[in-house]
């Protein structure tokens, strides 16, 4: 089988193919051959060293795939072979051949093998926060970070479904599309401060904010009482494709300690939670619940995937270019070079 491989920290080149031996399933498990597996930004963080979860170097991470089983192991069912899947995977996803347990695939009721891998982590981190944390409703004013990012494009889909106000924070260039999927209102990150903008309007009930830094403490001032701030990355961390102490200093420094604390959370009725999907792979059964219910409203057309950019495994550093870059709009996917 062929894997991309983060040899060493650095920038998006040095990433590299590495072909290996075939991998084989054990009890419980089945072998799915890769047609596609999606790039998030933890795999940046964790090629430029800043991803305290990421496998010791080298290492081949990659959170999610879409492809065929096509072998299973003692005590699965044989007739699962052919079977057109999805999975959330703990690293290991950049590879053209993955081997995990039958418990965690979710059939991706015929989807595109492109679009179904790039749904498992923006899925179930949007569906963790506005459905089993946010529980978002019909009224409610939600702010969502990165708007144009993967989680942003899904959440956006989870709130329309749920009657929400969506606002959005993106790039100038990214809100005609951004309108046009159906955020009621944005904001340009580049030359307007959020909290101004928001300031007099009508408070709000959650944010989704991947940023960090100020961005929480700025998001804090605009909740209501009994408001949600839902924190899911430190990107603020990240200001280029190496390694910057200085960027992850000043991140840190402006992290609002004294606000998150249970005695001030109490006093201003807010609440703060955060979401890290790679912490709940012990709980896969559960994810490959939500999975499926979100093919199932996919299905319905409810959820629409959207791909910015499909890249072959040869090309896996212009992959981790765009998403520094911040030029997605959606997700980034890798295919093998003879899918």
């Amino acid at each position: 089988m062929k894997q991309i491989w983060i040899p060493k920290t650095g920038a998006p080149s040095v990433l590299e193919v590495r072909e290996t031996s075939d991998p084989e399933p054990g009890p419980g498990q089945v072998r799915v051959r890769v047609q596609a597996a999606g790039v998030n930004f933890a795999d940046l963080m964790a090629r430029v060293g800043l991803y305290p979860d990421a496998p010791p170097l080298p290492a081949v991470v990659g959170y999610e795939v879409a492809g065929v089983i096509d072998a299973v192991g003692e005590g699965v069912d044989a007739s699962r072979v052919g079977e057109e899947v999805a999975v959330a995977t703990k690293f290991g996803g950049y590879s053209d051949m993955v081997v995990v347990d039958e418990v965690q695939i979710a059939n991706r009721r015929g989807l595109d093998p492109v679009l179904a891998a790039s749904l498992p982590v923006v899925g179930l981190t949007a569906w963790m926060m506005l459905i089993e944390m946010g529980r978002v409703r019909e009224g409610d004013r939600v702010l969502v970070h990165s708007a144009g990012g993967g989680v942003g494009v899904m959440a956006l889909d989870i709130l329309k479904w749920k009657g929400a106000y969506a606002i959005g924070t993106a790039s100038a260039g990214k809100h005609a599309f951004l309108k046009e999927r159906g955020y009621d209102q944005l904001i340009d990150y580049r030359t307007e401060d959020f909290r101004e903008v928001l300031r007099n309007e009508e408070p709000l009930d959650l944010i989704l904010d991947p940023i960090g830094g100020d961005s929480w403490t700025k998001g804090l001032d605009l909740l209501r009482g009994g408001g949600q701030l839902i924190c899911f990355g430190m990107s603020a961390t990240s200001s280029s494709d190496t390694r910057s102490l200085l960027s992850v200093a000043q991140a840190f420094w402006q992290v609002p300690w004294r606000r998150v604390n249970p005695i001030s959370l109490m006093n201003e009725n807010k609440g703060v939670l955060g979401v890290n999907m790679g912490h709940m792979f012990d709980e896969r059964a559960r994810l490959a619940g939500w999975l499926q219910e979100i093919f199932d409203l996919v299905e319905k057309g409810v959820i629409r995937p959207h791909v910015h950019a499909t890249v072959p495994f040869s090309q896996a550093a212009e992959a981790h270019r765009i998403l520094h870059d911040r030029e997605n709009l959606g997700k980034v996917v890798l295919v093998p070079d003879d899918a």
